[in-house]
């Protein structure tokens, strides 16, 4: 066989594996549509926690809860699914930091590291950043 046709063949097959994965619904990401959606998300997984207030990021890929017991509840989407997590206040094995709109997220955690997540209101991640706890950012009126 000669090698241009074994790299033609190489080259067909891995794009009709590309081709199959797309078709199948493989590349379609998860959307968090509202705060309804988050809640029914969050209570599929923690049913017994009651939620009190709900914030989207930017683009939808995650929502932040503000449960009643103090911690903080996450939805985020995660390739076509959803990941839901409870994170508490100080949690060491948790960083937070804030830039801006921003709020980045560091666990120590191997099923789900964190993130950076945009807020469209700088206010909304700043309520996001302190109820995680985050240390070490400032506010523009203080730079």
């Amino acid at each position: 066989m000669s090698l241009t046709l074994l790299v033609v063949m190489v080259v067909v097959g891995i794009a009709a594996v590309v081709a199959a994965v797309h078709m199948t619904g493989g590349t379609v990401t998860a959307a968090v549509q509202d705060a309804d959606a988050a809640r029914r998300r969050f209570a599929e997984d923690f049913g017994d926690v009651n939620v009190a207030d709900v914030w989207l990021t930017e683009q939808r890929q995650a929502a932040f809860l503000a449960l009643d017991d103090g911690r903080t509840g996450i939805v985020s989407a995660f390739g076509d699914r959803y990941l839901t997590r409870i994170a508490a206040t100080g949690d060491p094995a948790m960083k937070v930091e804030r830039d801006g709109r921003t709020v980045r997220i560091r666990l120590n955690d191997f099923t789900w590291q964190g993130g950076a997540f945009t807020f469209a209101d700088e206010a909304d991640a700043k309520a996001i950043a302190q109820r995680l706890g985050a240390k070490g950012w400032l506010e523009a009126e203080e730079l």
